[in-house]
């Protein structure tokens, strides 16, 4: 199951994913971004920076309504950064908005956070670890267990107050309920359901921006709503949770005395800095509070569109909060909160340095100039690129650098095999670019001709009529006396430009060709006329002669024919 992956139909090549994904858990292929399950963290920054809104999440939304639906006894474990994010008049009536969807009963997370301050305040207290990183935060237990595997002892060997909630709450109603997880966060989803090690706990996982949205289709007006107590006692300090320090406030709020110097780190890259800084060794006796999202929970992805500003949501929170105050009345002696940790870490393949070459030469790299380590695929360097082409990660064209000179250059090859002269002229009558057929035409090389003017070459009386109406001239034949040319011309105007495109097609060959076809066909005819003539004039001569002929015959013949018949009367 992915929690997070991509739309294809929105995927624009935008990169900006990479980019944003510090772990660099999504691979490009075919022009096409996608979650790489085994690296990811489920942090949910793809989702904040995504500007299509390619991405998509996981919903359990169908089967929440199914369990309503088939009258399952459904509970809702509401995190505590509802009290910053949700608009209401009373925190109760979003016990009441959410009852009105059918579910059986509303407790707080934050229940189960103080089940897991409770085994800090163990840790703490035995001093058996040399550092404590917290474990809420699943996000940053994959980011450990993946990236960071030799800190995994200093993890808190821990569940999550999600867990522990959802533990707690079917130790009270009995194994058979369900229990849903509200809050503002997507890792929870993996965590809830992908990760063997808790599951059961919880079954199924809504964000806040889906409960509002489910409100809004049933018509349901927090507003307007009843003020009704939540199911649980209050966990006071404990709902502190979703702000940054707010582990640290919670734990504090306790009589336990330890030796640990406590420090609340939040945002992803400052976590990671924690722990390379932790790779190192020389820190010691710390207690670490973590969080990927800045500033806390209450500002997870699941409601960072669409919520209040993080200092007013902080506000909000700490203003209905009672800050020194232990919870008191949440039990949980047979809940199993233990949970162990392991390295889980992320093996990718690197390139040898031959292959490192190729890569970087296929990349149009080839000294170290050319790597300019712009960032722009979402890598720092151009060699991190190289890297996960070879793993399959990336893709040669993701290259910005790479691909406007590609582009450049096949415009370029376009241009200058063309065989008709191009140009562009803009409201100065200044050559602003013109490819090499117009330039040899001209007698002048690029540098030159971009300092001179079209009508020191040519007429410009169709180019300032362009100008000066926007009307296009499209296939109007002309000669072009000063270079002895009839061309076929063609100005359209380019007005984000104020400029003109002018082709000039070379038909100079075809015009002779016709001409000398013409005065073929016209050296035929005159052929053809006087033969003719000729043969009228034979025929007539034979026609005379035949004529005599005839009458000579006929003369002697009848000559003939009578002494014949007169010797015969004698």
């Amino acid at each position: 199951m992915r929690v997070i992956d991509f739309k294809d139909a929105s995927c624009r090549h935008c990169y900006k994913c990479v980019r944003n994904c510090e772990v660099k858990a999504i691979s490009v292929q075919n022009e096409q971004a996608h979650i790489m399950k085994d690296h990811c963290i489920n942090c949910g920054h793809c989702l904040e920076v995504c500007p299509q809104n390619a991405k998509t999440f996981a919903s359990d939304m169908d089967r929440v309504k199914r369990y309503l639906k088939q009258g399952v006894k459904t509970i809702i474990s509401i995190a505590p950064s509802y009290l910053g994010v949700l608009e209401y008049d009373k925190p109760g009536q979003i016990v009441d908005a959410l009852k009105q969807l059918g579910f059986y009963e509303v407790r707080e997370t934050a229940e189960g956070a103080a089940l897991v301050t409770r085994e800090y305040w163990k840790l703490l207290k035995d001093g058996q670890m040399d550092n404590i990183i917290t474990t809420c935060c699943p996000s940053v237990n994959d980011l450990i267990e993946k990236y960071y595997p030799s800190l995994v002892p200093m993890m808190a060997p821990v569940v999550s107050p999600m867990i522990a909630h959802g533990r707690l709450i079917k130790d009270i109603y009995g194994p058979d309920v369900k229990v849903v997880f509200l809050g503002p966060c997507i890792a929870k989803k993996e965590e809830a359901i992908g990760d063997e090690r808790v599951q059961g706990a919880i079954d199924a996982i809504l964000t806040f921006e889906e409960i509002v949205k489910w409100w809004k289709a049933k018509g349901i007006d927090v507003h307007q709503c009843q003020n009704l107590p939540m199911g649980n006692p209050s966990p006071k300090v404990n709902q502190l949770y979703p702000i940054s320090g707010g582990i640290i406030k919670s734990v504090r709020a306790s009589s336990v005395e330890d030796n640990y110097y406590k420090i609340h780190i939040d945002g992803l890259k400052a976590c990671m800095e924690l722990f390379e800084e932790l790779e190192k060794g020389g820190i010691q006796n710390c207690f670490f509070e973590v969080n990927v999202c800045e500033g806390g929970c209450i500002k997870g992805p699941a409601s960072d569109k669409w919520q209040q500003s993080l200092v007013r949501a902080k506000m909000d929170l700490e203003d209905q909060v009672a800050y020194q105050e232990e919870a008191q009345g949440i039990e949980g002696r047979d809940i199993e909160l233990q949970k162990t940790f392991k390295d889980r870490r992320v093996h990718d393949r690197t390139p040898s340095d031959t292959e490192m070459e190729q890569i970087l030469h296929a990349m149009g790299k080839y000294t170290k100039e050319d790597e300019l380590n712009c960032g722009a695929c979402g890598y720092p360097t151009c060699r991190d690129k190289a890297t996960a082409v070879y793993q399959k990660k990336a893709e040669i064209g993701m290259c910005l650098p790479y691909a406007v000179a590609q582009a450049e250059s096949m415009s370029n090859i376009v241009m200058d095999v063309t065989p008709s002269m191009i140009m562009i002229v803009d409201k100065d009558m200044r050559i602003r670019e013109c490819n090499k057929k117009a330039r040899e035409m001209l007698g002048v090389s690029r540098e030159e001709a971009l300092e001179r003017y079209i009508f020191e070459f040519l007429d410009d009386k169709d180019i300032a009529e362009v100008l000066n109406t926007r009307q296009q001239i499209v296939h109007k034949k002309l000669n072009l006396e000063t270079m002895k040319l009839t061309v076929v011309e063609s100005i359209i105007y380019i007005e984000s430009l104020e400029s003109v495109l002018v082709t000039y097609q070379d038909i100079t060959r075809e015009e002779k060709a016709k001409e000398q076809h013409y005065n073929l066909k016209m050296e035929t005819v005159e052929m053809a006329q006087k033969v003719i003539d000729k043969q009228m004039m034979v025929a007539q001569e034979i026609a005379g002669l035949l004529g005599e002929t005839t009458a000579e015959t006929k003369v002697t013949l009848s000559k003939l024919r009578d002494s014949i018949l007169f010797e015969e009367e004698d």
